[in-house]
């Protein structure tokens, strides 16, 4: 549902479910947060798992749906790691919204704890207190990517619903609703390019649609690819061609130009390599040989390396397995 007056809005705002209805993923959840409300005990909720998947729209659905527009501001608090949440906060603001009673609305006013893994130890600390003095009155809602990070003390106070990343059944007919909204061209490669980048990130899927619509006027794999600075399918089989049937320099060369060329990073391609060893028919102990080197390569690239160090590491491993393979043959 396109939200009104958002003509110049992000698509991804513009798009932002309004209501638990409209929610796409995780029917088991909502349907779960649907019956606490309906019977009015919504416990502290803690929502986790990657980004785009639906955890803010989640919440924000449930307050629109207890609270008229006209109380919102007096009954919903919503914090994110963009506001100072030290421990002043949790003492100060926080604090005193949890404290304070509604004198003409009975009900629960909720604290909206967004990005929560960002938060101090102390402030977490601060938080448990505070969360159980004034249940009565208040419910929180943590929302966080990583569950290792919120102190165990909150996690037991809380009831955790882990969002997973969306699947591609889930996300197509998003994204085909958003594309005749907005009247985009999309080809069927194109769209799959869209779901396979996002990798189960609707927010990432619908940026990565509208920046290649503004950029290309038409989506396909190929202007997808680019748009995102991803290697191409083929760019990846050539690589690949060239590191096994040509010489050291020239393969190392020819690499080299292509990557300046696209302005391609040696992480993604790395990462794509990957995909295709796995498909190549090697003999398992040369592939385990040549998949512990490329591991090497990644971490080495992960600490700041050179890249043009790394890549003649690539190149040479991959003429490595070539000869082991000839001389096996």
């Amino acid at each position: 549902m396109a939200r009104a007056g958002g003509g110049n809005l992000p698509w991804v705002e513009k798009y932002r479910p309004q209501a638990l209805s409209e929610l796409v993923s995780h029917q088991d959840i909502l349907n779960t947060v649907q019956r606490f409300i309906s019977e009015d005990r919504l416990p502290h909720l803690l929502l986790y798992g990657p980004p785009g998947t639906g955890k803010t729209s989640t919440i924000l659905a449930c307050a629109k749906q207890l609270y008229r527009e006209r109380e919102f501001g007096s009954m919903v608090l919503e914090l994110n790691a963009s506001d100072d949440r030290g421990i002043d906060i949790v003492r100060g603001p926080i604090l005193s919204f949890a404290s304070t009673r509604t004198i003409f609305k009975k009900g629960f006013k909720l604290v909206i704890l967004d990005e929560a893994d960002a938060m101090t130890q102390d402030a977490q600390n601060a938080l448990r207190r505070v969360i159980e003095k004034f249940t009565e009155n208040t419910r929180f809602c943590l929302i966080c990517n990583y569950l290792s990070k919120i102190i165990p003390a909150l996690q037991s106070r809380c009831t955790r619903f882990r969002f997973g990343p969306l699947t591609p059944e889930l996300m197509v007919p998003r994204l085909q609703h958003v594309v005749q909204e907005e009247g985009v061209d999309v080809t069927e490669d194109g769209m799959k390019a869209l779901v396979t980048l996002s990798s189960g990130d609707m927010r990432r899927a619908l940026n990565i649609l509208q920046s290649t619509t503004m950029a290309f006027g038409k989506v396909t794999e190929e202007n997808v690819y680019t748009c995102t600075g991803h290697p191409l399918k083929s760019d990846i089989a050539n690589i690949l061609d060239w590191m096994l049937n040509q010489d050291f320099s020239t393969a190392y060369r020819k690499i080299m130009e292509l990557k300046t060329l696209k302005g391609l990073a040696l992480q993604d391609i790395l990462t794509e390599i990957h995909l295709f060893v796995h498909r190549v028919d090697f003999p398992p102990s040369i592939r385990i040989q040549l998949l512990i080197k490329m591991a090497d390569i990644e971490y080495r690239l992960a600490a700041g390396t050179n890249e043009k160090i790394q890549l003649s590491s690539l190149v040479a491993a991959f003429q490595v397995t070539r000869d082991l393979i000839v001389a096996e043959a």
